[in-house]
Order: structure tokens, then C-alpha cells, then sequence
């Protein structure tokens, strides 16, 4: 009879179960232990391996429950089906779609996705490039602008595995690199403006890594197109933060002549600036439209909802993905150059019809005049 106090096993017989190799499947599939290495890494042959055969080997491998050993493969020379993802800054909640977008996307291709963050110090970022450089990645997708850290961009440049680019701002085009067309999109923005009958249209840019400022450029040239220029104090710049929004709202509305609409760089700003509208007694978007860039989770849920231009995330990803598997299949076909998506412009409550200018109402007017005649023909009297 055991006692209350004794203690179960230490080990299940599940975890004691030994780890399945490559020879357990050939015995299993009856086959040489070379044909399950070629079959399971996918490598090509000089004779074809017969269809059923493969069937056999993957049946063998699935009824086993195999599972690849990524380090030990790599150490081989053989594809490991990682692919190494460096993020510029994971505090940044565009970035968190993207993220997702980037792992669904690599598990549809049948890879997992080793992540690192880019912190800005020198030393962790030659450790990060020194891991992916042993190539126990496949390949590496860089997420953001890293003209600020040089020394990554370097250590880049002599890694062994493809690299593709994601929204690379600033840096230079040293990869197969996808991006939005963020002229396009910010035009997109300013037109839907016009169409309500806005022509105070001011701007705010958010404060981007490398001093990133494609969409500021394309707000001067769509006024200077439409309106002959940018009125006095309507471009503005601010940290991309919340508080950054809500500030240079304040100071917009401060103006002489206030804009009637704001269209901004990033969702964040924008919704500060709702905030401050709200705070000010400025009611969006009776009196005030506003429209953001990048759709990110939040902008479906302020009050008012946010029209904004919705980055092509997924669609970016896919493309991103399937370059980088295709470079490791055939590195010799890695070329520099962008391949551009379009954001797509979502409306919401954020944006309405432009306010009418106010102006004294006439009927003070005339009975001021009616008044002054009066008295003129009393004094006639």
C-alpha cells in the first residue's frame, strides 16, 4: 500500500520516450537512411525519388513523430526552416501586425520564425548578426529603418543567407526590398479632403527614424499643386507619440487662420490630435476633420473612429516571404530593388464635408443702418 506522502515518478513514460531519428524512419519506411535525409530536407536528386516512395518516408516520419533538429541541420549546411526576423522596434504598435502577419505567413511556407530586437547598442547588435550569420537561419527579413545603426547594417552586408527589407525608410537599398507607396497614399488622403470641400489643410509628420520624411514631401507638393503652396505654420513636425499629436494640435488651432482638416503622418499622432480636439472643445468632425496613416488596431475604436490609410501589411509580408524563400532555393537572383504596394484609403468618422467660414450675420447690419437713418431725419425735424 503506498503512503500518502510518496511522490509520483519523476518521468513520464511520454518524456522518457527516446528522440526518433532519421534511421528509426528508414527501418520504419524501409528505405536507406540517405533517401528519408533527401526526402525530409527536400534536397534535389540526381535519380528521382519514386511518389510513393516519399509518401512512405513522410507517413513513416508523421506516424513516428518525428521532429527536425534546426541547430543540428544547420551545423550540415542543410535549409534549417527558420527564418531570422529583425525588428527594428517591437514597442512600436505598427509593428504588431506585422509581426503577426510575418509569422502566419512563414508557417504557411513551412517555416518557423526566429525573432531579434534592435535596441540601438553596438554589441547586441553584433551578437544578434553573428547568431544569424551562422546560418542556422535560411534567411533574414530586416523590419524597419536601420540607417541608425550602422554597425548592424555592416554585419548585414557580409551575412551568409538571403536578406529581404521591410519598410526601409531612410536606409539604402541593398536587398530585395518591399515597401508601401507612401506618396501615393498620403495623396490619396489629401484628395479625399479636397472632395469634401476642405482647402485648409494642414499636415503633421511624425519624428521617424532617419529622419524619414517621404510623406511630409508629398503633403508640399499636393498643396503647392492644388493650392499654389502651404499656408504659413500648416507643416508641422512632433515625436510619434501620443502627446506629440495632442501638442502641435494645439498649436495648429492656435493659428491666425486654423486649419479645418489635419492629415498626419502615423495613427498615432492623429490620435492624439483627437484628443486634444476633444480636451478643447473642438468637436471632430463638425469643425475639424483629421485622417491617419497606417490603420493600426486602435484607429477602429477612438471617438470618432479614424479614417485613415490602411498599410498593405499583409499583402507586404506575403511578397517579403516568398522573395526570401525563392533566394534560398536561388541566391543568384537577390537584386536590389523596391517593389511598391499601395495603401488603401478607409473612412470612417474622423473626416466630413468642410464647416462654412463665419462671418458677422447680416441682419446686425442693417438695423444698424436703419438706426443711423432714423436718426438723421429726427435731427432734420
Amino acid at each position: 500500500m503506498r503512503a500518502s506522502g510518496c511522490y509520483p515518478p519523476r518521468m513520464s513514460p511520454r518524456a522518457r520516450r527516446p528522440i526518433v531519428t532519421m534511421r528509426d524512419i528508414a527501418v520504419e519506411a524501409a528505405v536507406s537512411q540517405s533517401t528519408v535525409s533527401r526526402v525530409l530536407n527536400d534536397a534535389p536528386t540526381t535519380v528521382p525519388i519514386a511518389p510513393d516512395t516519399r509518401e512512405r518516408v513522410m507517413e513513416a516520419a508523421q506516424r513516428l513523430g518525428y521532429r527536425p533538429n534546426p541547430l543540428a541541420r544547420g551545423l550540415r549546411g542543410a535549409p534549417t526552416n527558420l527564418i531570422g526576423a529583425v525588428v527594428r522596434d517591437f514597442s512600436d504598435p505598427f509593428y504588431a501586425g506585422a509581426v503577426e502577419a510575418l509569422v502566419v505567413e512563414s508557417m504557411a511556407h513551412g517555416y518557423n520564425v526566429v525573432f531579434g530586437h534592435v535596441h540601438g547598442r553596438h554589441d547586441e547588435v553584433a551578437a544578434l548578426t553573428t547568431v544569424l550569420e551562422t546560418r542556422h537561419t535560411d534567411a533574414i527579413v530586416v523590419l524597419g529603418d536601420m540607417q541608425a545603426h550602422p554597425q548592424f547594417q555592416e554585419d548585414l552586408r557580409h551575412a551568409h543567407v538571403p536578406v529581404v527589407a521591410l519598410w526601409p525608410g531612410t536606409s539604402p537599398i541593398e536587398y530585395p526590398t518591399v515597401d508601401a507607396d507612401d506618396r501615393a497614399g498620403i495623396r490619396a488622403g489629401l484628395d479625399h479632403l479636397v472632395s469634401l470641400g476642405h482647402k485648409r489643410i494642414a499636415f503633421v509628420g511624425a519624428e521617424l527614424p532617419g529622419d524619414y520624411r517621404v510623406r511630409d514631401e508629398a503633403y508640399v507638393e499636393f498643396m503647392r499643386e492644388r493650392f499654389g503652396g502651404t499656408p504659413a505654420g500648416y507643416l508641422q513636425r512632433c515625436p510619434n507619440t501620443l502627446a506629440g499629436g495632442d501638442a502641435v494640435l494645439r498649436a495648429l488651432l492656435g493659428l491666425p487662420e486654423p486649419p479645418t482638416a489635419v492629415a498626419t503622418s502615423t495613427d498615432l499622432v492623429a490620435i492624439g490630435a483627437l484628443h486634444a480636439a476633444y480636451t478643447l472643445g473642438v468637436t471632430v468632425p463638425d469643425k475639424l476633420s483629421v485622417v491617419g496613416f497606417d490603420d493600426i488596431l486602435i484607429a477602429t475604436h477612438t471617438v470618432p473612429a479614424l479614417t485613415t490609410l490602411r498599410m498593405p501589411i499583409s499583402a507586404i509580408v506575403k511578397h517579403a516571404i516568398a522573395r526570401a524563400v525563392a533566394l534560398v532555393r536561388d541566391p543568384t537572383t537577390a537584386e536590389p530593388g523596391v517593389d511598391r504596394f499601395e495603401p488603401t484609403l478607409i473612412v470612417r468618422d474622423s473626416t466630413a464635408a468642410a464647416p462654412e467660414p463665419i462671418s458677422p450675420p447680416r441682419s446686425s447690419g442693417r438695423t444698424r443702418s436703419t438706426a443711423a437713418a432714423t436718426g438723421r431725419r429726427a435731427r432734420k425735424g
